[in-house]
């Protein structure tokens, strides 16, 4: 997610861009989360798999992408390795 707002914030193409804030407005339309509420789902999401295993936090994306009608929530999380359960 922060990769998509670096993105945002003019990091790339002007059409490109274009085409990404377009998207991410249709997705904010149907799905009602907003670029905050997307980080703190990605920050929720990080937390509890952390607690199983470690992963590389700083390479996690997390994004919705759209299928036609259908909307996924895709994440993207690098694992280092499984923490070992007591």
């Amino acid at each position: 997610m922060r990769r998509a707002l670096d993105r945002l914030r003019g990091k790339q193409r002007s059409a490109s861009t274009a085409k990404e804030r377009l998207q991410l407005v249709l997705i904010h339309d149907r799905t009602d989360l907003s670029p905050a509420m997307m980080e703190d789902l990605q920050e929720e999401i990080i937390e509890v798999i952390t607690r199983y295993i470690s992963i590389d936090r700083d390479a996690v994306q997390i994004t919705v992408q759209q299928d036609g009608r259908e909307q996924y929530l895709l994440a993207e999380i690098p694992i280092r390795a499984a923490k070992r359960r007591r």
